[in-house]
């Protein structure tokens, strides 16, 4: 019988930081902005691939945050969010959401969900999260949402990121 995992620990890794993120980098996944609003108004997006399925019953989705990131404060204490998953036509957006810059909801047509929280035009799928439960791991923050509403374009073909670029779906 093996010992219950709180006893057990993980062997040092035999890999670099650099090789780690390489691998990483080879699981294709999805793009998404992450919206919020603060108590005074100012809305907050970035953009995120740690998204993923959780639950059926409840609705439940995950998404990650580095401890560090400056939405942070406002992304942890707020009570809802969007996930947006862009679309194939949104690359854009996605390089827009990732950069530290000023300005960068400047000319985004979006719609305000339910609780507040930006619906970006145009998005494959969008889901409007209550802020359910947050675990620390390492650097970053793995935040879960209860879906409370849910929408998609039909067809929309999704924007991919794989190996550090952007791709478009392309059927086998």
């Amino acid at each position: 019988m093996t010992p219950p995992t709180a006893l057990r620990r993980a062997s040092h890794p035999s890999f670099s930081p650099r090789e780690f993120r390489a691998c990483l980098g080879m699981f294709a996944t999805g793009v998404t902005i992450v919206t919020a609003r603060k108590p005074d108004g100012e809305l907050i997006g970035l953009t995120a691939n740690s998204f993923n399925s959780v639950s059926l019953e409840p609705p439940l989705v995950l998404w990650s945050l580095a401890q560090a990131a400056g939405s942070m404060p406002a992304l942890s204490t707020g009570s809802h969010y969007a996930i947006n998953i862009l679309a194939a036509d949104q690359k854009e957006l996605a390089e827009r959401f990732a950069a530290k810059r000023e300005g960068r909801w400047e000319g985004v047509a979006w719609t305000e969900g339910a609780s507040g929280s930006p619906l970006l035009a145009g998005a494959a799928a969008t889901f409007e999260c209550f802020n359910r439960s947050r675990y620390e791991e390492g650097d970053h923050v793995i935040f879960v949402g209860e879906v409370e509403r849910c929408s998609h374009r039909a067809g929309a073909a999704p924007l991919l990121f794989h190996g550090g670029r952007f791709y478009t779906e392309h059927p086998l």
